[in-house]
Order: structure tokens, then sequence, then C-alpha cells
């Protein structure tokens, strides 16, 4: 009796401690100059990027979502975010739920449960490319400390931009022949970045390097929606600098001159820190490094944020590390920071293999009950290029999969499972032997609480030299990796190279050029899930799979995240009188 009133007043406590926090949002386009040339932006209540949600962890975030675009529908994603006991409101359009219709509003609920760095974005179409994105911060419950000890900290928001609209970009990809969108036109810090200009022009090869011609140096008027914003520092203090990627193509590289840098956590999960020079960080991931203002207090020092993993045709975003005691508009007196050479993917592995869970850290199962080797691949469809997994490109149904299992319709998607690996004589170091694919959406389907191992297989693309780095995002987990690996993965034989010890919790990993990913999770979140290539065009093109678990646990469901398809019908014929 005792201790069950013990527990009876800690649940009590928690509650009376969690708050619920409320926001109204409306999404439309509206004029912006994010890299100093007009473009339309999608913005949140006339923000852009849209407004950082901050909450602690226990909290209940609800957000009543207004679709104002003319012609589009719209989801958000909480990117990060587990969403125990809601998947419906995971956002993620023809998996959890219908597309926001325009002037429909929609209402997400959820529990945030423990502190980490997030963010949120746009997951219809590529409206992510558009700038549908904004933070989302947990900080610690009330009356719990983190274990990191700093004096200030900052939130570092970065993308990349185009001045392509999405909608053209979409229609390009789903061309015969493909239209590639091409590199972005710059990069952007907080929604901030230079395209026809640069604040470090009295460096002439720092902009040589990336055109014909230097750049010119910027100039600002006051209230310049592109001019960068200073990250105000006092000397000998610590700061947190929150990092997400939020790009829909660019892997980049973010390095503060003369400073170095303490990583501490990874996709809302505490790692063990490590110090380094510069950091990579690939689209969909997460970051908190920690920064000592130990240089000389009378200079600024750049902060650069340059593009790895493809061969660079945009210049680095830049802005300014200001030390209050020196004048803001001094500038550095040196070059800003050089990003490593983009293809050194020795160097990115290196990087990712120093990230490991913190020590007392609980050790993932030491064993698996399934698992999947997918085999990631670029192929053709009757002449359209697609991306596919195991020789299938994935389509989402019209009816969201959430609807169609829990409601039990037959129809909404091909009920068989799609193919768990692929034949090992595969050759992965050249382009596709047999160059077609197939278009489907069947799923996944595991029990509850089931120990899963999803090995991601890299491989060549249709062309010649063409395998690339692909960040694959998981829905409603976070995953153990438990390594990497050069080749073809060996079954029975690389198993014995994992990482059972202390591997790091993420949502995000990157799977790189020719190699394979070994990742680890447990099926205990009742709910359909998307796992993809984080890449925006990929995506878009096919390259993901969906996993659904206790399916005999999802709660309800809000009929008003069903009503398109054929949950649509189904909800219309419950309530007919």
């Amino acid at each position: 009796m005792g201790v069950w009133w013990i527990v009876v007043v800690a649940i009590l406590a928690h509650t009376a401690s969690a708050a619920v926090r409320v926001y109204d949002w409306e999404v439309e386009y509206k004029f912006g100059w994010p890299d100093c040339k007009e473009g339309m932006v999608m913005a949140v209540n006339g923000q852009f990027p849209g407004p950082t949600i901050h909450a602690l962890a226990g909290d209940t975030i609800v957000v009543h979502l207004t679709n104002k675009l003319a012609t589009e529908g719209l989801v958000i994603h909480w990117h990060g975010i587990r969403q125990l006991g809601s998947p419906w409101a995971d956002g993620a359009a023809g998996v959890t739920q219908c597309a926001i219709n325009p002037g429909e509003t929609f209402t997400y609920k959820f529990t945030v449960d423990k502190p980490g760095t997030h963010f949120y974005h746009g997951h219809y179409g590529m409206q992510r490319t558009a700038g549908l994105y904004g933070s989302l911060i947990i900080d610690a419950a009330k009356g719990k400390r983190e274990p990191l000890r700093y004096d200030g900290e900052f939130n570092l928001l970065l993308s990349d931009w185009w001045h392509e609209s999405i909608l053209s970009q979409e229609l390009g990809l789903s061309s015969r022949p493909m239209r590639w969108i091409g590199e972005s036109q710059s990069i952007l810090i907080n929604g901030r970045g230079q395209f026809n200009c640069s604040i470090a022009a009295q460096f002439s090869n720092i902009s040589a390097q990336f055109s014909n011609t230097s750049l010119p140096m910027c100039t600002f008027k006051k209230g310049d929606q592109c001019a960068p914003e200073r990250l105000h520092v006092e000397p000998n203090k610590t700061y947190r600098i929150r990092l997400a990627s939020s790009t829909a193509l660019a892997s980049l590289n973010l390095a503060v001159q003369g400073h170095k840098l303490v990583v501490v956590e990874a996709d809302g999960n505490y790692i063990e820190p490590f110090v380094t020079d510069d950091i990579d960080i690939y689209s969909g991931e997460t970051y908190s490094v920690l920064l000592t203002t130990n240089q000389d207090p009378s200079q600024n020092y750049w902060i650069s944020v340059g593009v790895r993993g493809r061969k660079p045709k945009t210049p680095p975003a830049l802005t300014v590390l200001n030390y209050v005691t020196a004048p803001t508009s001094k500038p550095p007196s040196s070059p800003p920071p050089v990003t490593p050479q983009w293809n050194d993917f020795e160097r990115s592995k290196n990087f990712s293999k120093k990230i490991f869970a913190p020590r007392g850290s609980p050790s993932p199962p030491q064993k698996s009950k399934t698992r999947l080797i997918l085999l990631n691949t670029q192929n053709l469809i009757d002449g359209f290029t697609k991306w596919a997994i195991n020789n299938v490109s994935l389509a989402v149904p019209g009816t969201p999969y959430l609807g169609s299992i829990k409601y039990k319709l037959k129809r909404g998607f091909n009920r068989k499972s799609p193919p768990t690996s692929f034949p090992m004589d595969y050759d992965i170091m050249n382009p596709p032997r047999y160059r077609n694919t197939t278009q489907g959406n069947g799923i996944y389907i595991f029990p509850f609480n089931a120990t899963v191992d999803v090995i991601l297989q890299n491989a060549n693309g249709l062309d010649a030299n063409a395998s690339e780095i692909h960040p694959w995002h998981l829905h409603g987990h976070d995953f153990w990796v438990l390594g990497y690996g050069d080749g073809k993965f060996r079954p029975g034989v690389d198993e014995k190279t994992y990482n059972l010890r202390n591997p790091p919790l993420r949502n995000t990993v990157a799977l790189y050029p020719y190699g394979w990913t070994a990742l680890r999770f447990v099926t205990d979140n009742p709910g359909v899930w998307f796992f993809h290539c984080h890449i925006e065009p990929h995506l878009h093109m096919g390259m993901g799979v969906v996993f659904a678990e206790g399916l005999n646990r999802i709660g309800n469901i809000p009929d008003e995240a069903l009503g398109c398809g054929l949950t649509k019908q189904f909800l219309i014929n419950r309530f007919r009188p």
C-alpha cells in the first residue's frame, strides 16, 4: 500500500509540474529575402523560419494548424519527437494522417518526453525546401538538472535555399528525362544567407573558390532579412550551441574560427563528450556543442558552414562570433575556416565513429529477432528516374496507412511485405546491371516489443562513381547505431564488429558511399512509422520504407486525421444515421 501511494504521489507531482503549451499557427506563402534575393517562402504566422517552440520535458504541445495556402495540402512533422501514444500526430502525409486541405485547421497534440534539440518541418511534397521549418527545444523537466553546465546558449537552424520554386523542382524530378534540381544557391543560418555578396569579400580567395568572379562585399541596410545574426558572447564563458540541419540536399560542416567544439548531444540524446575542430551535420541531424570563449577578447571570429559530401558549388554561409569586448562591426582579421574536402569520406566516417553513448547508459538488446537488409539503388520506371529499396520504389497511397490498418481497410495498400533482403551477388560497386524497378506501397509489419536490426546497404547509381551519402531518419523511435562498414555487408561476419557496449542512440544516421550502416531498435511504440532518406528529392523519388508495429495496441485516432481516401467513406458510413 505504501509503495502504491508513493507511485500515485509521484505521478500527481509530475502532472502538476507539466504544462500544456498551446499555439495557433497559420501557414501561408509570403515574399522574403532569405539570401538577399526576393523569393517566396513558407511562413508560420508571418515568420520565416517558423517560431521556435520552447518546452520542458513532460509538457504537452498543442498546435492548432490552419492551412492558408491557396492550392496545396499541408502537414508538419515534429522531427525527433517519438509520439508515444499519439502516432496520428507524427505529421507524415499518407502515413499517419491526411494532408490538411486549404482553409482547414488540424490540431496536433503530443507530449515531449525528454530534453533535447529538435526541429519541425513540412512533410508534404517538398515543402521543407520552401522554408517550412522551425526549432523545437526541450529543456529538462521542472526540478530536474541537465548534466551539462554552460553560461548561455544559441540556436542555429541550418538550411539550403534555391531560387527555383518547389513546384518547378517537383515537376523536374518527375519528368522524363529527370531534370535534377542542382546545387542550392545559398546556405542559410537561421533563415539568413547571402547569394550575391560575401561578408568575407576582403579575402578574395574565399569567394573565388565558388564562382568565376569574386563576390562583392555585402552592404546591409537596417532591417535587411538576409543580414547575418551575430552571436554576441562574453570572454571566458561556456556557451551551448544547438545545431539542427533542415537542409533539403546538402551535407554540411560547421567550424568556429580559433575555437574548439565539445560535442555533447546528438539527435536529442546525450553522448560521451569529445573535442573537435569542426562538426559534420547531415540533413535531419541535430547536435549540441559547447564552446568556451578563451580566445583574444579584442577580436571577432568567423562561424563558417560549408557543403560536404557533394562537389560544392554553393558558397559557405558565414556569420560572426562577436566578443562583446570587441567592436561589433570589426571584421575578423583572417579568412574564415576552409571546409574540409567535400569527398573525404574517411574523414566523415571517422567523425561518426567518435559518437558513443555516455557512460552508464543502458546497452541495447544483445540479440535481434528480425533483420532487414535494405539495398539503396537508383533505377528507372518507364524511363522515369526513381530511387528504390530492394528494388521497390515507395509510392505512398492516398489513404494513410494508419487509417487503413486501424479500420481494417483491405484496399488501402498492398498487404504483401516488401523484400527483406536482396540477392547477395548484387554488384554494389557498379551501376545496376538491370536498370528497371517497380513501384509499391507495401510495408514491414513487426510484432510488438520485438528487437529489429536494419542494415542499410549503399550502392552505385545509374552512372558510374555515383554513390553518395544518404542520411536516413526513423519516425517514432530512437535507434542504436551498431556500426559502419565498407563494401557489401556480410551476414554472419560483420555482426561480429557491432558495438553492443556503448552505441549511440540516434534518430538519423548516415549511409556512406559503397558501404553499410547497421542499427537496432525495439518495436515498443504502437503505430505506423516512416523510415526514409532525409534528402527531399530522394524521398520524392521513392527512397523510403514504412514500418508498422503493435497494431492491436493503437489507441484512438482523431477522425480529422483520416478524412481522405478510403477512410473518408468509412467515416461517413460510420456516422450515417
